[in-house]
Order: structure tokens, then C-alpha cells, then sequence
């Protein structure tokens, strides 16, 4: 029997721990996709505490504790922070299977020094020594990141955004990057209940009227330079599914008028908005060499009551099973005609999908950057360890892994970043079992050097931070 989560955890074989000790153990971090806070990371205060630091905001955890029938005064409510984490060690004995029980653990290990199992009886011992540790010092935001290797982080920021704590940043002599990363959601959902301030929003940001389609376009403009001065190089879009629905400019500027006006809005017309305001954006993204990152597949917010009471990204999405190759292969098709189609990474929530994405990829692959279409890393429900070897193995048959550009923590957490380890040691397990079972030649220098790719330098190019 082996031990828990050793040294060589997930490593089973000769080639898997020499691929991971030469290529991956040691090769930094460059996140670029995460939804840690600018404030968070400018201000840079120390926690008040492991509960804090490591339940507040994860929706991760909470659906699991749920799962539990945890009272959710123990999750999001008011009781005491021993409380709320001994009800998620409770729960964590019985995630059998769960990333989250690895994550935890990893995350015990490589921040705390504990590698005692976490359950409810061990919940005050630990939760003591991990307050200690904290209160001592070497928890704040900045050293957390710096602490973990990385190189750089890109945020995740609305196109109104003013960038305040960017700019600050910015000042600082950190000894990592903070980007930012465009997300216009709320400038494409024209029939949501956000629109109108966000329009708002934006007419004061930009310091203009926005009361027409081409005076969007005008004022996406403008941030996409501005978040380009700050040194933007992705953007991010998350969709149930890609739209394609082709409209004349006197259509669009209907269905503008109708949308700021708060009349009904059909799915085709949204849809029509929706796609000219993405080929535009494709243009700009283009003209800037940016990364442009699609998230296909989450139906968001599906427990209304709960919504009602705790807002967005509080654990109640879920994975959607809307119809993806055409409308996709359309939009695509739509941009490189015109030559402005961006780099971009395409991301799946439904794992029916895998293949429909790592297909997809090969008919847009152009020379103007290697892996210029990529299929992006298991994503949400699927960054465990079935996901994660699903995903990859989808990309080896379809696609050219060497070019992958890996992994990301999509999280709020600082102390996220043993995720990247688990991927690294699901990947050089992957590889491994190739060489193992005779499937690859054993050229270990070789295949270090692209787990260390994979891990690091193929991102670092891609988003053209050489």
C-alpha cells in the first residue's frame, strides 16, 4: 500500500517521477486565468485566519458541504470560524474521490507543513496550527504568490473597469507580473437585468454617451487600448453557447434601441448583437496579438431562491447541455475570413464535448503562432483527475499536446496554486504510462523539457510575454 500522498503521489512509475522531478517540480507558474482581486493583492493585509483565507469564497467547498446537509449558517452564515471548519473537515472524509480532498491536502502540506489527515477529529489541532502559522506572518496575498512560484497573474476584469488597483500596482516593485484580462459579459448579455448599468457604467468610465451599437463599439475601443497600456494580453468570454447569427447594421441598431430601452428582447436578436459585437472585439484582440479565451457551457445560477439570498458564484451552476460544433465552427469561420481571427483557447464544460473542441481546433491553425488555436485545460467540473487525463488524452489523439499551454487555477483563492502540481503530476503520469507501456520512446530529456513547456514556457509565449 502506498503512503498518503508522499512524494510521489499520482507518480507511479520510474518515467513519471524522473519527467516530474526534471520538468515540472521546480518550472514556475504563470496564471492566467484566475479571479483573485487587484484590491486584495495591492492592499496586501494578512488574514484573519484559515477560514477566511480558505472557505470564504469558495464555492467549491460550500457545494460539497451541502452536499453534507451542512445548515448553511455553517457555510456562508454567521457561525464562528472553528465552526465552519470543522463542518468542512467533516465533509471532507466523505468527498472519497473529490479533487477537493487532494487539493486540501496539498494545500495543507505545501503552505501549513501538516500532513495529518484532515477530518473532524483532527479540525481543532489543525485549525489551531494553521492560525499560528498565519498570525506569524508569510500569508498575505503578495508572499502567497511569490511564495508559490509564480510568475505572473492575469485578473479578471469587467471593461468598465477602472484599473485603479492596477495602475497602483503597477507602482509596485513586486517580483511578479499583474495583468489584467478583458471580460465584456456584461457589455454582451444586452438582455440581462445588468445592461443598463452597465452601460452606465461605461458611459463614465469612457467619458461618453453610449446611446447606439456603433458608439459600443467605439467605446470598446477605447478600454481595449487602455487595458492594452496596462499591459493586458487576453481576453475572457463565457457562453452557454457560442453565438452565430448574422445581422445588417440597421438591425443592430434596432436591437440596440430595444435592448437600453428595456423592451423584450428575443434570443435571435440577442443573439445577432451578440455575435457583431464579438467579431468586432475579435478585430481589436487581433490587432493586439491578445489570447482570446472561450468558456462554452455553464448554465449559471440555476437555485433561484439562493440567488435571491447570496448573489452570483456562490455555488449553484452547474454544467449545461446546449448544442456547440455548429454555431462555433460558424463564428470562427466569420473572423478568419476576415483575417482578424485572434489566438484563442477554447474551454468546455460539458465533457461530451472534448471532442468537438480538440477537433475543432484544426481547422483554424495558422502560422501566426504555434498551438494558435488551443483547447484549454479541464475546466470547473472537470479539474479533477478523470478531467483532467480526459481532456489531455482528447488533445493526444486529436491535436499536438507538446504546443498545450496548460494549466490555470480559475480561482478566488490565494492558496490555489497546488492545483498547478496536480495537474504537472497527472501530466508526467500521462506521459509516463506512454514511455511505460512502450507508446513513446524513453527520451527523458525530451519529454522534461515538454512538461516543462506544458507547464510554463508555452503559455509565457503564447500571451506574448517573451
Amino acid at each position: 500500500m502506498k503512503a498518503f500522498m508522499d512524494e510521489n503521489f499520482l507518480l507511479t512509475t520510474k518515467t513519471a517521477k524522473a519527467l516530474f522531478e526534471k520538468g515540472a517540480k521546480n518550472t514556475p507558474i504563470f496564471d492566467w486565468h484566475c479571479h483573485l482581486s487587484p484590491k486584495e493583492i495591492y492592499e496586501n493585509k494578512t488574514p484573519s485566519g484559515i477560514v477566511e483565507l480558505w472557505l470564504g469564497g469558495d464555492h467549491y467547498k460550500w457545494r460539497a458541504m451541502r452536499s453534507m446537509g451542512i445548515d448553511e449558517k455553517y457555510i456562508t452564515g454567521n457561525a464562528s470560524d472553528l465552526e465552519k471548519f470543522t463542518a468542512y473537515a467533516k465533509t471532507l472524509s466523505y468527498a472519497v474521490g473529490n479533487p477537493l480532498y487532494h487539493w486540501t491536502h496539498l494545500e495543507l502540506q505545501r503552505y501549513f507543513n501538516i500532513y495529518t489527515p484532515l477530518n473532524e477529529k483532527t479540525a481543532k489541532e489543525i485549525f489551531d496550527e494553521c492560525n499560528r502559522r498565519i498570525s506569524s506572518g508569510g500569508f498575505t496575498p503578495r508572499e502567497l504568490i511569490d511564495s508559490s512560484n509564480v510568475k505572473c497573474v492575469c485578473t479578471t476584469d469587467d471593461a468598465a473597469d477602472s484599473l485603479e488597483y492596477h495602475e497602483l500596482l503597477k507602482k509596485e516593485n513586486l517580483p511578479f507580473k499583474v495583468l489584467p484580462a478583458f471580460r465584456p459579459d456584461k457589455a454582451l448579455n444586452i438582455e440581462a437585468s445588468t445592461f443598463i448599468p452597465w452601460i452606465s457604467a461605461m458611459q463614465k468610465t469612457c467619458q461618453m454617451k453610449i446611446d447606439s451599437f456603433a458608439s459600443v463599439k467605439e467605446a470598446m475601443k477605447k478600454r481595449v487600448e487602455f487595458f492594452n497600456e496596462m499591459g493586458c494580453r487576453a481576453s475572457d468570454h463565457a457562453f452557454n453557447y457560442v453565438p452565430y447569427a448574422p445581422a445588417s447594421g440597421e438591425e443592430l441598431e434596432r436591437i440596440f434601441k430595444k435592448g437600453i430601452s428595456c423592451e423584450k428582447l428575443t434570443t435571435e436578436e440577442a443573439d445577432k448583437y451578440r455575435t457583431a459585437l464579438m467579431q468586432y472585439l475579435c478585430e481589436l484582440y487581433h490587432s493586439f496579438d491578445w489570447g482570446m479565451e472561450i468558456h462554452i457551457g455553464a448554465m449559471r445560477n440555476n437555485n433561484s431562491k439562493m440567488f435571491a439570498s447570496l448573489g452570483a458564484d456562490t455555488g449553484f451552476d452547474s454544467i449545461g447541455d446546449s448544442e456547440t460544433a455548429l454555431s462555433l465552427s460558424r463564428f470562427l469561420d466569420s473572423v478568419n475570413k476576415k483575417g482578424v481571427l485572434p489566438k484563442t483557447v477554447l474551454f468546455n464544460l460539458n465533457p461530451k464535448d472534448n471532442y468537438v473542441l480538440g477537433s475543432m481546433l484544426g481547422n483554424f491553425q495558422s502560422s501566426e503562432a504555434q498551438g494558435k488555436i488551443q483547447y484549454g485545460s479541464a475546466w470547473w467540473f472537470n479539474d479533477n483527475y478523470d478531467g483532467m487525463r480526459e481532456q489531455m488524452k482528447a488533445l493526444m489523439n486529436l491535436g499536438v499536446i507538446g504546443k498545450f499551454v496548460g494549466m490555470v487555477t480559475d480561482s478566488r483563492s490565494f492558496l490555489s496554486y497546488p492545483r498547478h502540481e496536480y495537474f504537472r503530476r497527472i501530466l508526467c503520469e500521462l506521459l509516463g504510462d506512454l514511455v511505460e507501456e512502450g507508446k513513446y520512446p524513453a527520451d527523458i530529456d525530451f519529454l522534461s523539457k515538454l512538461v516543462e513547456d506544458i507547464s510554463f514556457n508555452n503559455a509565457w509565449k503564447y500571451f506574448g510575454m517573451e
